[in-house]
């Protein structure tokens, strides 16, 4: 810290009890009274330097006020303030620093402590002190600028606030390779910061990092703050993500909750404040703040209620990113005495926004599709609706959820190919546990969100085993499961019934069959031991397609199997897979025109001994829940 001595004199000031006196062999003449505060000095050495006390003293003399004595209440930086000028007065010795610089400056302009009463004044010599050596430092203009706050109204009138704010914006844009003063950087230790070496100057040597300056600004109170970074930005010399991280510096010291979404009780108003600051100065870039710093933003815009303007504006920020977040990030506590336990509501505006930054592209990201031929857009697309896809699992658990707020995401993102419908799967399990008496109609909507074609092989074998999924649903999971086993091992398809080849027709198997079916259909259930024998015969085909993999892709000849009885076992099992699909539909009251045709197919027709009859509905205890 920068600092300045004047005066050559000894300190002979005492006091005792709140009274000041100066110890010399002449009696003081003039008492000046600053609040509790009493000054018995002497006239020639004050007057002589101060204009105002001059007329005080004229004015007293003239029979207005109290003899000698004279009041001076309203004197910037009170007593601490006057007493480093009337010692300046007598010549002894005073230090001046980053701290008491402005309070005197203030002081010495009440006192009228110019150069027209003697050269080399109290006012000449502060401003050159502040000129030449404490606003070229760093750190000692970061503190200059905030006791300015104390005095601001003459601290504007003398333009120190705006020579401390041109000093700080003046460093923060210059060129990091010339930044050789001090400064504050914890978020992360540098690695030369280990090294021992240094400049033939004693300096040393390491990489400036471009938002070195971030967490000293962030000392600064919320006005001053605002003023500094307005300059920054009017400048334009300073990156937008480094004005993120400096607004993100900010948030995190004056938002003591912020990461927890928290504000401590007292503070709302505060809180507001800042928050409302914050959501201001954010720069128009995309990408200048990440979106996990948004989202956070936006839960605490909610906490203090900021207002719907100010989160908008976040939300549409989100959405322009949303695919950056993470499903922590989108889990906003609803508002206190809400049943539901997260505000799905906003994520569902957040989610629309995406979709409206795609179906109505900026110049930029249609400059980027025609660079990536569309690669970026659809890789987007896929994390999106994989987040949202993770974001309804863990709502899901909230048993007071309605079923639209669910869907209504759900169907947002419907129209983005994803490779695998996992994540929807799983997402619909978990609603459907923690919601076992919703409908029929309501377990059919929900399911039509899903298709089964796109279950994976470990998605399938819990699917299958999913006593919540409807009857209808694990029929085409096995269904689509037999027909890819199939076709892995070089087999044909069995000549299944038509309501099963319609299945694998539909855009999605679970809700968009050709087939018209009665809610009963979505209800009911095959026995286990049904069940059980059409999993034994996809099993079968997954360990013969296992085989053909290992035999570098080509099926194995049948005259090199075991037994001359190999090439009929395959048969006997695509149809006893075939009879056991006939058999659950027909359980289901599927016994018209489509079950008689389709039952007496091509492959094996001729085998009527081995059509089986249908069965009365079984109870649904035939399948149980892995999950």
């Amino acid at each position: 810290m920068k600092f300045m001595k004047l005066g050559s004199e000894p300190d002979s000031f005492q006091t005792e009890n709140n009274v000041w006196y100066v110890a010399s062999e002449l009696a003081t003449d003039i008492v000046i009274n600053i609040g509790d505060a009493r000054f018995y000095l002497h006239k020639f050495p004050l007057l002589s330097k101060s204009a105002r006390l001059q007329k005080l003293v004229a004015s007293t003399n003239e029979g207005v006020g109290n003899g000698d004595e004279i009041d001076i209440h309203d004197i910037p930086g009170g007593p601490a303030a006057f007493e480093i000028c009337a010692k300046f007065c007598y010549g002894m010795t005073v230090t001046l620093n980053a701290y008491n610089v402005v309070n005197e400056r203030c002081a010495a302009e009440y006192l009228e402590m110019h150069e027209t009463m003697e050269k080399g004044n109290l006012t000449y010599k502060i401003d050159v002190f502040l000129n030449s050596s404490v606003l070229r430092s760093w750190k000692d203009s970061i503190i200059v600028l905030q006791t300015t706050r104390s005095v601001m109204l003459l601290c504007e009138e003398l333009k120190l606030v705006s020579h401390c704010i041109d000093a700080i914006v003046s460093k923060v844009s210059t060129d990091v390779s010339k930044v050789d003063w001090s400064y504050t950087y914890n978020r992360k230790k540098l690695p030369e910061e280990n090294s021992n070496h240094v400049l033939n100057g004693g300096v040393r040597s390491m990489t400036v990092p471009a938002d070195w300056w971030v967490e000293d600004l962030a000392e600064l109170e919320l006005d001053l703050y605002k003023r500094v970074l307005v300059n920054i930005l009017n400048k334009g010399l300073v990156h937008d993500e480094v004005i993120g991280e400096a607004l993100k510096a900010f948030a995190s010291k004056r938002l003591p909750g912020f990461n927890k979404g928290v504000v401590a009780s007292g503070d709302m108003i505060k809180a507001r404040l800042v928050v409302d600051t914050i959501v201001r100065l954010l720069p128009n870039e995309k990408g200048s703040v990440s979106c996990g710093f948004l989202l956070k933003l936006l839960k605490m815009a909610m906490v203090v209620d900021l207002g719907e303007t100010g989160v908008m504006e976040l939300v549409k920020r989100v959405g322009q990113q949303l695919e950056e977040a993470s499903v922590n990030d989108l889990l906003i506590r609803a508002k206190e005495g809400e049943p539901m336990v997260y505000d799905v509501e906003t994520v569902q505006k957040i989610v629309e926004e995406f979709m409206v930054r795609d179906q109505d592209p900026g110049n930029e990201i249609q400059e980027v599709r025609r660079s990536t031929g569309g690669i970026l857009s659809e890789a987007s697309k896929l994390m999106v609706a994989k987040l949202v896809d993770s974001y309804l699992a863990e709502i899901a658990k909230d048993p007071n959820l309605p079923l639209s707020m669910f869907t209504d995401i759900a169907e947002t993102v419907s129209g983005f190919s994803r490779p695998a419908h996992d994540g929807i799967y799983r997402a619909i399990d978990m609603y459907l546990k923690a919601h076992p008496g919703i409908s029929k109609s309501d377990r059919k909507r929900i399911c039509r969100l899903m298709d089964c074609k796109k279950l994976s092989a470990d998605a399938c074998m819990h699917a299958v085993q999913n006593e919540r999924l409807p009857l209808r649903v694990v029929v085409q999971v096995l269904f689509f499961e037999q027909v890819r086993a199939a076709a892995s091992s070089g087999s044909s398809t069995p000549d299944l019934p038509k309501p099963f080849k319609d299945l694998n027709s539909a855009s999605h198997g679970s809700s968009r069959s050709t087939t018209t079916n009665t809610e009963e259909d979505w209800d009911a259930v095959a026995t286990a031991e049904e069940l059980r024998a059409l999993r034994g015969e996809v099993a079968s085909l997954r360990l013969e397609r296992n085989g053909v993999e290992r035999n570098g892709g080509h099926a194995k000849s049948p005259l090199a199997d075991k037994g001359p009885d190999r090439p009929v076992h395959k048969v006997k099992g695509l149809l006893a897979t075939k009879r056991m699909l006939t058999k659950i539909w027909s359980s289901k009251g599927g016994t018209g025109e489509n079950s008689e045709s389709d039952s007496s197919g091509s492959l094996g027709s001729g085998n009527h001994a081995d059509d089986v009859k249908p069965v009365s509905t079984p109870s649904r205890r035939g399948r149980h829940s892995v999950s």
